[in-house]
């Protein structure tokens, strides 16, 4: 193959990468912004759900939030929780107390859920609630 060719496949290649990331350039410039994180106690609606964080106490290794929640009448209503805790996912623990929240109803309850936080090394804390193809999130610390 001539050097010539060589040359000409290089710039093609070259214009082609340049054209791929103008294109990709222009779709980050058409995403959305991230919305910003709820405040405490500020109700806010994920959903058919009215979630509201009250507020967050860790001691030894758990973190007990304490949410208001209501809107519909559903065994698993509070299963949306998540915890980021220090980069790490944290499921919810089991319900084990009166408390604790599970079901929701119509009516808004206040309920508590607890997450396992002995294995984050840091201190930040991000607390998500998912219903559905909406969600909210509250930074906790």
């Amino acid at each position: 193959m001539k050097t010539r060719t060589l040359l000409l496949l290089a710039l093609g290649c070259g214009v082609m990468i340049m054209v791929a990331g103008a294109i990709l350039l222009f779709q980050l410039a058409g995403q959305d912004d991230v919305a910003p994180a709820a405040e405490l106690g500020e109700s806010v609606d994920v959903g058919d759900m009215s979630v509201s964080v009250l507020g967050a106490d860790e001691h030894g290794g758990v973190l007990a939030v304490e949410v208001a929640i209501g809107g519909v009448d559903d065994p698993d209503g509070a299963d949306g929780f998540r915890l980021i805790a220090s980069g790490r996912a944290v499921e919810p623990r089991e319900a084990d107390g009166p408390d604790e929240c599970v079901a929701t109803s119509v009516a808004t309850r206040t309920c508590v859920v607890r997450f396992d936080v002995s294995d984050a090394d840091g201190s930040s804390r991000v607390l998500f609630y998912d219903r559905g193809d909406d969600g909210a999130r509250w930074v906790l610390a």
